[in-house]
C-alpha cells in the first residue's frame, strides 16, 4: 500500500472534525488553482442577526453613561444604579433615536415591561448592570427576568406555545456542547448514571455525543437507534423503523440521548415515531431519561421537542449558535421541568448512595436531599466549591434575553423564514449541481445534508460499479481526491454513525454558488472513479 493511502485508512477511525484539519491542509495545497477553497464541513451558519446585536451595542452605551454618572475619573467610572434606571432610559431614547438597534432596544424594554410585567426600574437595571458585566451572576443557575424571557422563546420555538406542559428552570450554559458535558457529569455524580450503564443513542448523531459515552470513567454500554428508513424509491428519509424505536422498551437503557433534527442529516422525528416513543416511555419504561439537543428545531416550522411531548422525562438543550449566527459567543441552555423524574429517580436512590450526596451538596444548603437536579448540576459545573463562582457571564445572558425578545416581537417570523430559505436555496442548489432529485422531505431543517454514496452509485450508475468502488477504494479516498482535486472540504459520514459510505455537507457556512460547485465536483469524482471502473473492465 502506497504511503498517502496508509496514511488515508489510519485517520479513517479518527473524529470527523480531526479528519476534516487534514483535509483542509490539503485543500489549502491548491491555492495556485483558480478556485478558491470551500469548506462544507463546518456547522457555523454565514449569516447573523443584526438588529439583536445592534440593540446590545446601543444598550452597552447606554450602560456606560449609567455607570459614569455616579463616579466618572477619565477612564474610570462608578457601577450603574437602580433607581430611576428606567425613566432615564426612555430620555435616552429620545436623545439617541439615530443609533442603530436603539428603537429594537426600547421594544425589548417594553416588552419586559408591559408584557411581562416586569418592575420598569429592576427590568432595565438588570440589564445594564449584566452587560457592563460587574457582578458576579446571581443566581447563579441565570439571571431572573432573563430566564422568564428566554423561556417564553424556548416556548415558542420548541413547544408550540404548548403551555400544558408546565414551566422549565433554565439554566444558561456555554452553548450545547457545554449543557451534553454539564449534563453527563452529574447524571454520573449523582449515581443516575454509574459507569457501565445502558444507554440508547439515535444515530446519525454529533460524534462527541458518542465519544463522551465512550470515555474510560463512563464506559457506557451504547444501543443505536438507527435511522434506517427507506422509502419507495430507494433513498433514506432518515427516519426510525418501528422496530428500531422497539429497542426503548428494555427497562436497563437508563437514558436516552438524541439531536432533533438530527446532526446530520437535520431530520426531525416524524409524528408517528414521536407517538411511539410517548407510548413506549408511559407504558414500557416511566424511569427512561430523555436528553433532547433541539438546536436545529428552529429550521423546520411547526417544530416541537420531545420536552414539549414528553415534559417529565426530557431536559432539553439549546444553543443559540446556529439560528442567530453566534458560534463565537457561546450561549446555550439547559431547560429541565419543574416536575421531573430526575428528581424523582434522585429521591429513590438507596439510602448510603443519598447519603454520600448529601454531604458532597452539604456546603449549599442544609437540606442537601432537596436540592434539586438542575441546581446539583449548577453545582458541579464548578466541582461544588466554587459554587458562588457559577453561572454563564452576564453579557452573555444579555445577549441571549436580546436574541429571544428579538424572536417574540417578530410575529410574523420573517427572520425565520429567511433563514429556512436560505438553507431551501442552497440544499436545491446543491442537488442541481449533482444531478440528482432533490426530494423534499416534510420534516427537513436543511441545516446539513447527509449523501448516501452507496445508495447513490446503486440508483444512478450500471450495476457492478459501487462493488468496484467499495473492493478498491474507502470512503476517506473519496474525501481525500475531493479535496487535492477541487479544494472542497466534506466529512465522512461514518464518525456520526451514519452509513459508512455517507458524507455530510454542511449548507449553512458558504455562499449560495458554493453548493453548485460543491454538487458539480462532488459529481465529477465520482465519474472519475466510473472511468477507472470501466478501463479496467476493458
Amino acid at each position: 500500500m502506497d504511503e498517502p493511502k496508509k496514511e488515508r485508512r489510519q485517520l479513517e477511525k479518527v473524529s470527523p472534525f480531526e479528519l476534516k484539519d487534514k483535509l483542509i491542509d490539503l485543500a489549502k495545497g491548491k491555492k495556485r488553482m483558480t478556485r478558491t477553497m470551500l469548506d462544507a464541513g463546518r456547522g457555523n451558519p454565514n449569516w447573523i442577526a443584526a438588529t439583536p446585536r445592534e440593540a446590545f451595542f446601543a444598550l452597552g452605551q447606554f450602560a456606560v453613561t449609567e455607570s459614569r454618572r455616579g463616579w466618572n475619573e477619565g477612564n474610570l467610572a462608578g457601577m450603574p444604579s437602580r433607581e430611576g434606571i428606567a425613566e432615564r432610559f426612555q430620555k435616552y431614547v429620545e436623545e439617541n433615536q439615530q443609533v442603530p438597534g436603539m428603537q429594537l432596544l426600547k421594544e425589548i424594554i417594553d416588552y419586559g415591561i408591559n408584557t411581562k410585567q416586569f418592575e420598569a426600574d429592576a427590568w432595565v437595571y438588570e440589564l445594564v448592570d449584566g452587560i457592563i458585566g460587574d457582578n458576579y451572576p446571581n443566581p447563579d443557575r441565570m439571571l431572573v427576568r432573563t430566564e422568564k424571557v428566554v423561556h417564553d422563546f424556548l416556548s415558542k420555538e420548541l413547544c408550540g406555545q404548548d403551555t400544558s406542559c408546565g414551566t422549565y428552570d433554565l439554566f444558561a450554559v456555554e452553548g450545547a456542547t457545554a449543557a451534553m458535558c454539564y449534563i453527563f457529569e452529574t447524571l454520573y455524580k449523582n449515581h443516575l448514571l454509574p459507569k457501565g450503564s445502558k444507554i440508547a443513542v439515535m444515530v446519525p448523531i454529533f460524534p462527541p455525543y458518542i465519544e463522551i459515552p465512550e470515555l474510560p470513567n463512563n464506559a457506557y454500554e451504547l444501543v443505536k437507534i438507527e435511522a434506517t428508513e427507506i422509502d419507495e424509491e430507494g433513498n433514506r428519509t432518515w427516519q426510525y423503523p418501528y422496530e428500531e424505536l422497539e429497542k426503548l422498551k428494555d427497562q436497563d437503557i437508563k437514558a436516552l440521548f438524541l439531536v432533533n433534527p438530527s446532526n446530520p442529516p437535520s431530520v426531525s422525528i416524524k409524528k408517528e415515531s414521536i407517538n411511539q416513543i410517548i407510548s413506549i416511555v408511559k407504558q414500557d419504561n416511566p424511569n427512561l431519561m430523555i436528553i433532547s439537543d433541539d438546536v436545529y428545531g428552529t429550521f423546520v416550522e411547526g417544530f416541537r421537542s420531545l420536552m414539549a411531548d414528553l415534559p417529565f422525562h426530557t431536559i432539553g438543550v439549546y444553543s443559540f449558535s446556529k439560528y442567530f449566527g453566534v458560534t463565537g459567543w457561546r450561549l446555550g441552555t439547559i431547560a429541565i421541568n419543574q416536575n421531573n423524574v430526575f428528581d424523582k429517580l434522585i429521591k429513590e436512590l438507596p439510602e448510603e448512595e443519598k447519603a454520600v450526596l448529601n454531604k458532597r451538596y452539604a456546603s449549599l444548603t442544609e437540606n442537601p436531599e432537596n436540592l434539586k437536579f438542575i441546581d446539583r448540576m449548577v453545582a458541579d459545573s464548578r466541582d461544588v466549591a466554587m459554587n458562588h463562582t457559577a453561572g454563564l457571564s452576564t453579557p452573555q445572558q444579555v445577549q441571549m434575553a436580546l436574541f429571544s425578545i428579538f424572536a417574540m416581537l417578530d410575529t410574523n417570523n420573517e427572520y425565520k423564514q429567511k433563514t429556512i430559505d436560505i438553507l431551501h436555496r442552497r440544499m436545491n442548489l446543491l442537488y442541481e449541481g449533482l444531478g440528482l432529485p432533490k426530494k423534499h422531505l416534510p420534516n427537513d431543517a436543511d441545516y446539513y445534508t447527509e449523501i448516501d454514496l452507496e445508495i447513490w452509485c446503486k440508483l444512478h450508475y450500471e450495476k457492478g460499479f459501487f462493488d468496484y468502488l467499495k473492493q478498491n477504494y474507502k470512503p476517506v479516498d473519496i474525501l481525500y481526491r475531493l479535496a487535492e482535486k477541487s479544494s472542497i472540504v466534506l466529512l465522512s459520514g461514518e464518525g456520526f454513525l451514519a452509513p459508512a459510505w455517507s458524507i455530510r455537507v454542511s449548507l449553512a457556512n458558504l455562499n449560495d454558488e458554493a453548493y453548485s460547485r460543491i454538487g458539480k465536483e462532488l459529481k465529477n469524482v465520482l465519474e472519475d472513479y466510473v472511468e477507472e471502473w470501466k478501463k479496467g473492465e476493458g
